[in-house]
């Protein structure tokens, strides 16, 4: 198979490279992986002046899958929309058809204790967000800043679906969880808003071709305290790219830190564009503090969903649950009790354990 690695900015090349050393170590029947490296984001910027450069769209397209690390520096809100790193993500999955994001919020046993929440409230917890990637506000028109008859600055964005973009998303739902416990929950904000209400007749015409699926709706404002109150309840959450920005990271707090947290972006065919939900980090990055494993996991999700290799990545996953077992942690999960260790020897920990 044919990786496109994609560090990108800040903590990226640190979880990267463990991830795309576990990647290699764990695949099954022989598979061989061909790895080539570009810039993305900010280095996309440094390398080319553009956060995503033609030569690594191309890369993109010409192979299998992508295993991408995090976009952002210092300062980027103050670029131009066209400059900011994130911006190059944005376009990357667009021009892929990346249109459904999953996020995977699972609490291990053995990190209890790190969550935000009282054990007996996130206990067990598991259950998958599936975000739509192409539309709504991110992507509609008109948007940008412009002053009105007055003088006065306005800022616009547009929340828009079309009712296909909607179906999609929500057949990849409800196929999801007829693949898991058979609930999904679609959360929207039809009380309000045109474009809503929309998604809420999409997902419930779409949700009759599935009858062995239990589906519920949920205003997001509703599902945001719901998250936190009874997050067990939950199996899959199909929603907006928005509501879903915001969600997945809520949920991250529950398992115990972002940093633990996958995700794969797929479209119509098997390749994916694999990534940790934490962001760039600019802050600790260089530090050798970060936390791989979301990376590493994400590069389970990459066996499992773009390569066949269930069996790859349930080795992953089982890696990353021995290094646990073994106290190891890094700052964002470290508790009383536990070793505290770097970026690069949790890394070597989880390839140990393989």
């Amino acid at each position: 198979m044919k990786i496109a690695l994609l560090p990108g900015d800040g903590i990226g090349p640190e979880v990267t490279r463990p991830a795309a050393q576990v990647l290699v170590a764990a695949a099954t029947r022989g598979r061989a992986f061909v790895l080539t490296e570009a810039p993305i984001g900010g280095a996309g910027v440094a390398a080319a002046g553009d956060p995503l450069p033609e030569a690594t769209a191309r890369l993109a397209e010409d192979s299998d899958a992508i295993l991408f690390g995090a976009a952002g520096i210092a300062g980027d809100t103050l670029l131009p929309a066209t400059q900011r790193p994130g911006a190059g993500l944005l376009r990357l999955r667009k021009r892929l058809g990346l249109y459904a994001n999953y996020r995977p919020a699972v609490l291990y046993p053995e990190l209890i204790d790190a969550s935000s929440l009282k054990p007996g409230i996130v206990r067990g917890l598991d259950l998958m967000i599936l975000r739509e990637l192409n539309g709504d506000a991110y992507f509609g028109e008109p948007r940008g800043i412009a002053a009105d008859a007055s003088g006065e600055r306005v800022g616009v964005n547009t929340m828009r679906y079309t009712e296909s973009e909607i179906r999609r998303i929500a057949h990849a739902g409800f196929r999801l969880a007829r693949a898991r416990k058979g609930k999904l929950c679609s959360v929207d904000k039809a009380n309000v808003l045109e474009v809503m209400k929309l998604w809420r007749e999409v997902v419930t015409a779409v949700g009759r071709e599935y009858p062995d699926v239990a589906l519920s709706h949920m205003f997001v404002d509703a599902a945001a305290m719901h998250l936190l109150r009874r997050p067990t309840d939950f199996d899959v959450i199909v929603t907006g790219n928005m509501f879903g920005d915001i969600l997945s990271d809520e949920a991250a707090m529950l398992t115990g830190s972002i940093g633990m947290l996958p995700s794969a972006s797929l479209g119509a065919d098997r390749r994916g564009l694999y990534e940790p939900v934490h962001g760039s980090a600019p802050d600790i990055a260089g530090q050798d503090v970060a936390n791989p494993l979301g990376a590493i996991l994400s590069a389970a999700m990459l066996l499992r969903f773009s390569a066949d290799d269930a069996a790859g990545a349930d080795r992953i996953e089982a890696a990353v649950r021995a290094v646990l077992a073994q106290g190891l942690r890094t700052a964002d999960i470290h508790t009383p009790g536990t070793t505290r260790v770097g970026t690069a020897a949790m890394g070597a920990a989880v390839l140990a354990a393989l």
